[in-house]
């Protein structure tokens, strides 16, 4: 009973989602000893649904491996690969196995709807006893998830909040730094001892700054309960245009934020305007059209979270001073002397 205590204690401290999925699994492993122990979750929509395995280890492996935060969704299973996991998705239901070699294959709700498994590979079926502690600790696990969700949500439009945006950015500016001799695409530096193992992901970093054309007016002219409304609509836009692994933030007021990576700048804009498009085309109820102003950067190696902010927060005044409804990249005006001094200390991480 002390060390069932003592793991879920370990369990609660964590503050991240990563962390969370790598201690849950690494717990059930220390406790029932199993042959496998994963959690996958869904991602992506309709017939590009897939699974992404956020955490698994191993018997005799000391620490899990966590997957990166940004995947290729091409390189995912499709979900209809595991029947089994759709069966317990839908009817919440563990299957558990009869007996060796099997998989044990319990649901792992998000507030109303199950959208991840945790699955537990055993040499011989599990006991009663045994599944009522994997069921105790999913229902403490998940508990401590809705938690998590009500620090890390904006309230109105259930994006990220801006106190969670800087970890995500410290990733990808580590993301960014490839090992000695090694291209950025091909980072596998070597395993820090004290943390699971990332499963990492080519590609280049970018911040993108967007911000509503004269929300003021909206407010003014139809309150603030339509003007929330706008806010709503123009979150779930952002859902359905950019992948699930792209990092949507709202910092408050009418300004939102989006982390996501993507190989060129060309690239990046590409996506910006794909969103910059939809929202133009949309029409909102009893406002008609809004549009949106984007600016954006690239995350540089050794960047702080100000430094990027502010590159990208200058193009969107760029935008906004030269007709709005816009997408323009901060480098590329640097480049063609649209603006002609970059921030303090762009790059240089500020400890003090």
């Amino acid at each position: 009973m002390t060390d069932v205590v003592g793991q879920l204690a370990d369990l609660t401290a964590l503050r991240d989602r990563q962390s969370l999925d790598a201690a849950l699994v690494s717990t059930l492993n220390d406790l029932l000893h199993p042959q496998s122990t994963l959690i996958a979750r869904l991602v992506g929509q309709g017939e590009q649904a897939r699974w992404l395995t956020c955490a698994e280890i191993k018997r005799g492996a000391q620490l899990p491996t966590v997957a990166n935060a940004w995947t290729d969704l091409e390189e995912l299973p499709l979900a209809g690969d595991f029947p089994l996991r759709q069966t317990v998705l839908q009817s919440h239901h563990p299957i558990l196995a009869n007996g060796a070699g099997s998989l044990n294959v319990f649901a792992l709700s998000s507030s109303a709807s199950a959208t991840a498994v945790l699955e537990l590979g055993t040499v011989q079926a599990l006991t009663a006893e045994q599944v009522r502690l994997v069921d105790g600790v999913l229902r403490l696990y998940q508990n401590f998830q809705n938690l998590l969700d009500y620090g890390e949500r904006d309230a109105l439009t259930e994006l990220l909040n801006r106190k969670t945006f800087d970890g995500a950015f410290l990733k990808a500016t580590v993301a960014q730094v490839p090992a000695d001799g090694e291209s950025i695409d091909n980072d596998r530096r070597g395993q820090n001892m004290a943390a699971p193992t990332v499963t990492r992901s080519g590609g280049r970093y970018w911040l993108a700054m967007l911000d509503i054309d004269h929300f003021k007016r909206v407010n003014d002219n139809f309150g603030h309960l339509i003007g929330d409304e706008v806010l709503l609509l123009l979150a779930r836009i952002m859902r359905n245009t950019f992948r699930f692994d792209d990092q949507l933030y709202r910092f408050g007021g009418e300004e939102f934020v989006v982390l996501m990576r993507c190989q060129t700048s060309e690239q990046a804009t590409m996506a910006l305007q794909r969103l910059r498009s939809a929202t133009e085309q949309y029409r909102f109820p009893q406002v008609g059209q809004i549009t949106i102003s984007i600016g954006f950067t690239e995350v540089r190696p050794g960047d702080a979270p100000n430094n990027a902010i502010e590159r990208a927060d200058k193009a969107v005044y760029y935008v906004k001073e030269h007709g709005r409804n816009q997408v323009y990249g901060f480098e590329a005006l640097l480049a063609a002397g649209q603006l002609t001094v970059e921030p303090d200390n762009v790059g240089d991480i500020e400890l003090f």
